[in-house]
């Protein structure tokens, strides 16, 4: 039996009538030919390739775009420039309205050839790591832990099981400071967001800061926790009290410590896990995330020390967390991408990074996504401020998920696996990209690329491995180590990379 159609409402008979009244304005006509262009470098005026002739209907700057790319021999979509277009015939932008308008009065004719000024806008591109450019010797026993200063991408901070910190100068390939006073394994690192402080978390219950200029101790050993420290993260810049810089740290005893750097003194005990907490989040909201064995990931309020919502999916440990915003809480007010000066003022920096914050949540719709990994072969996309339920199951791991990361558009996510795998997955949905697949043992850590196209891998197969995130094809293939890589890191610049593993040697990477 057909289904038969309601007969339309009073409200859509009026706004069927409304539209039938309106009559819109038909867009002007566009004048039939060909238009010869010819591109100009709008600072050195430069000719941009060969004269061209090009239909009105496609004299826009998307197509012109397209046309200037080609002529110079930049076919691969990866390689394009974005162009800016000006005004041939005055000043202002390029407007293909306007020049429409000169054709239909007759102001300019098709047999004029039009000398388009241009100008290629900066793009932050790296390029893919491809040697060693050091192996520097030092550490007594495995590399743990390695992270970049947000301010300088030239020191590489590494944490070992020979109970020592160190921090290396990746520009001359020399160690600078040695940070003694741990008395078991450095198994954390991490930078504050200005780069003036570095905290470290070990084996011997304790955290320890320090001065990264001079390598001294910024007072003794941080007590409070009963068991090994995990993971420690800072406050984000932007959220920060002036004066007042705090970070948290996570352990195996199942607490989360909230810590003010200048007091060294505890501001709050964060309790409620049933097993090791295995690592911490600070995200740029105000809130903590925890991730646990006791396969439950927890939201904190970081000013009141309440806990927020309890996240419940996975079936077994809870290994990793990764925010869509990490890179940018990481790197604070400093903006390498655009080579920017950096503020000079408290509040001028506190503003940069506010602004670098609210542009990365862009991608997600103004919201703060999280992402865990699991020992259940699983991960799960989260929005945490919206709902408890998670966005998206992800599942197409063999074995355990050691690490995940988001990439620093906020566009990608990548994780790695005791399956020898790399995937790939879309961060908006958690829909499958891709599987990297060049590694013969486990892939302990990865690390993107600051201009999101590249990707570096370490594993237990002793390698490291730069992938071409758009193609999910093998870009370097970067032997050297003697033992497994356990710890590796992209610069926050994009010049370099650091990895650390079994063989106890700190390796710097360039291009």
């Amino acid at each position: 039996m057909a289904t038969i159609l309601p007969p339309p409402s009073k409200r859509q008979k009026t706004e069927t009538a409304a539209r039938a009244r309106t009559q819109a304005s038909p867009p002007p006509p566009t004048p039939q030919g060909l238009q010869r262009i010819q591109f100009r470098d709008a600072d050195t005026g430069t000719t941009q390739g060969p004269i061209v002739s090009v239909s009105l209907a496609d004299l826009n700057p998307k197509n012109l775009s397209l046309l200037l790319n080609s002529l110079l021999g930049q076919d691969d979509p990866a390689e394009r420039l974005p162009y800016r277009f000006y005004n041939p015939l005055g000043d202002g932008e390029f407007s293909q309205e306007d020049i429409i308008k000169k054709y239909v009065d007759g102001s300019i004719t098709t047999e004029l050839c039009l000398e388009i000024p241009c100008r290629a806008e900066a793009v932050f591109r790296v390029k893919a790591v491809t040697r060693c450019s050091a192996s520097i010797a030092g550490h007594g026993d495995s590399i743990l832990a390695t992270a970049f200063s947000p301010a300088t991408s030239t020191r590489l901070a590494t944490g070992s099981g020979d109970k020592t910190a160190r921090i290396w100068d990746a520009e001359t390939g020399t160690p600078l400071h040695t940070l003694k006073g741990h008395t078991g394994w450095v198994l954390a690192v991490a930078w504050s967001p200005d780069g003036g402080m570095l905290a470290t978390g070990s084996m011997d219950n304790t955290v320890r800061l320090w001065d990264p200029a001079t390598g001294q101790a910024l007072g003794g050993a941080l007590r409070g926790h009963t068991k090994w420290i995990t993971s420690i993260c800072w406050e984000p810049y932007h959220l920060r009290e002036p004066g007042r810089p705090r970070f948290a740290s996570a352990s195996r005893d199942f607490t989360i410590r909230i810590w003010d750097a200048v007091s060294k003194q505890t501001d709050m005990a964060l309790t409620g896990h049933k097993a090791c907490v295995s690592c911490v989040r600070w995200g740029g909201q105000g809130s903590i995330y925890s991730a646990s064995h006791d396969r439950s990931i927890k939201i904190w309020d970081a000013t009141k020390g309440t806990l927020l919502h309890t996240l419940t999916a996975h079936a077994h440990w809870v290994n990793h967390l990764a925010l869509s915003t990490d890179h940018v809480l990481r790197t604070g007010f400093y903006d390498h991408g655009s080579k920017a000066e950096v503020p000079e003022t408290v509040d001028a920096k506190r503003r940069k990074a506010k602004e670098r914050y609210e542009a990365a949540l862009a991608p997600a719709g103004g919201i703060e996504r999280l992402v865990s990994a699991s020992d259940d072969c699983t991960m799960f996309l989260w929005s945490p401020s919206t709902s408890t339920k998670p966005l998206q199951r992800m599942v197409g791991h063999q074995k355990q998920v050691n690490h995940v990361t988001f990439s620093p558009s906020g566009h990608l996510i990548a994780s790695a696996g005791f399956d020898n795998h790399i995937k790939l997955w879309q961060a908006s949905d958690g829909k499958f990209l891709n599987t990297l697949r060049a590694h013969v043992g486990p892939v302990y850590q990865v690390s993107f690329s600051p201009d999101s196209r590249l990707l570096v891998s370490g594993s237990k197969d002793t390698t490291l491995k730069a992938w071409d995130v758009r193609t999910g094809k093998l870009k370097e293939d970067l032997p050297g180590h003697k033992d497994e890589v356990f710890a590796v890191d992209w610069a926050p610049d994009g010049e370099r990379v650091g990895s650390g593993g079994q063989d106890k040697a700190v390796r710097i990477w360039r291009n």
